[in-house]
């Protein structure tokens, strides 16, 4: 992330990685954070996996995974590789063979647990499968699925457990000539996650793969997504993310981009900026925010909108947005467009007059990137 002169207190200065590639996307060495998620529908059915796929890349899906539990599975995955926007990831436990299918499906990596796949052989055969396919592989540690002999070590799941359980499979993967992996340690406690993932950190350069596993329902999971994955990016800890939620993969993507966002390391869709509400809102804010958050879905070009509900905190919020509403009275509001005062407009007409000036906005960014990219070819 580039330094920021003006507010220094912005900058996130991130860990140092080696970079690999999961099919098209580059992963570490400083490459934008790529976010994820994973299908829940039965791999076997093509086309509902397809579809899930599909609007998961439509709300900002970088990499998908895909479960391959059994044959059929890892049969239908050439055809979902066929036809993925994105590049698949083979979620592979326990049966080792099922790896070594998905790579000759054209799965872009294959995230093995190391935990419950089996024995070193098993997992040298994964290694020359992925070598002779192109694949990468994501070492996929978690506190629940532990070596025996490291609970036998340790007591219990902790850091340390975790820590040991990644750098000895990593070993594994160099002993045999592999370097493009990534690595994982997952736990549902956030304390537990966040020191795992701190010391893997300090003691590897490989590219890391953040998640607090098992994180709970769309509202609690994400609340508790935001504060592991948030702290860990914020000391710069981070490559690819995904926020694992009882939830439609779509909403993980959202949670994804948002936590992304907020720490001002990736850019994408209408930043809304709006207050809570109270009885000084000139118009109904909670209800507006969420009509225009589905309504301007669409728009992918990175720009903010501040909908504020009074004067109080409305203009000032408005002078560093693209666009802007603030409440008054006598049911009107102004609206603000690059932080400037430009023209009043009724509440029962602020809504489509909003979306309209979004998208203009969103256009001319677009025109204008367009003109430079051109300029400098």
């Amino acid at each position: 992330m580039s330094h920021n002169p003006v507010r220094p207190w912005r900058n996130i200065d991130r860990r140092k990685s080696r970079r690999i590639m999961v099919g098209s996307v580059p992963v570490g060495d400083g490459a934008p954070i790529s976010v994820q998620t994973m299908t829940n529908t039965d791999t076997s059915d093509v086309a509902a996996t397809v579809a899930q796929i599909q609007r998961s890349a439509d709300a900002g899906a970088d990499i998908v995974r895909v479960s391959t539990p059994d044959e059929s599975s890892t049969r239908a995955l050439r055809e979902i590789v066929r036809e993925s926007p994105v590049p698949i990831v083979a979620d592979i436990h326990f049966h080792y063979r099922r790896a070594i299918e998905a790579a000759e499906a054209g799965a872009a990596c294959l995230r093995i647990n190391p935990g419950n796949i089996g024995s070193a052989d098993r997992v040298r055969e994964v290694i020359r499968a992925a070598k002779d396919h192109g694949c990468s592989i994501r070492i996929g540690v978690n506190a629940g699925s532990l070596e025996r002999h490291l609970l036998e070590k340790y007591g219990e799941p902790c850091p340390e457990a975790m820590v040991e359980s990644g750098l000895d499979h990593i070993r594994l993967l160099e002993d045999n000539d592999f370097h493009e992996y990534k690595i994982s340690v997952k736990a549902s406690d956030v304390f537990l996650a966040a020191a795992a993932y701190q010391g893997i950190a300090e003691a590897t350069d490989a590219p890391i793969h953040l998640g607090i596993t098992e994180a709970g329902g769309l509202t609690s999971g994400t609340i508790k997504s935001a504060i592991g994955l948030g702290n860990l990016l914020w000391m710069g800890i981070g490559d690819t993310l995904r926020v694992s939620l009882s939830a439609d993969p779509v909403e993980e993507v959202k949670a994804g981009f948002e936590i992304l966002k907020a720490l001002g390391l990736r850019h994408r869709g209408v930043n809304i900026i709006s207050c809570p509400s109270c009885a000084r809102q000139g118009f109904d804010v909670i209800k507006t925010v969420e009509i225009l958050e589905e309504r301007l879905e669409h728009v992918k070009t990175p720009m903010s909108l501040s909908i504020i509900g009074c004067v109080v905190n409305g203009p000032g919020e408005a002078l560093m947005t693209d666009v802007g509403f603030t409440g008054g009275g006598a049911g009107n509001g102004m609206v603000y467009l690059a932080g400037k005062q430009s023209h009043r407009m009724s509440n029962a007409q602020m809504i489509d007059h909003i979306v309209e000036q979004v998208e203009k906005k969103a256009a001319e960014i677009e025109a204008r990137s367009a003109a430079e990219t051109q300029a400098a070819e």
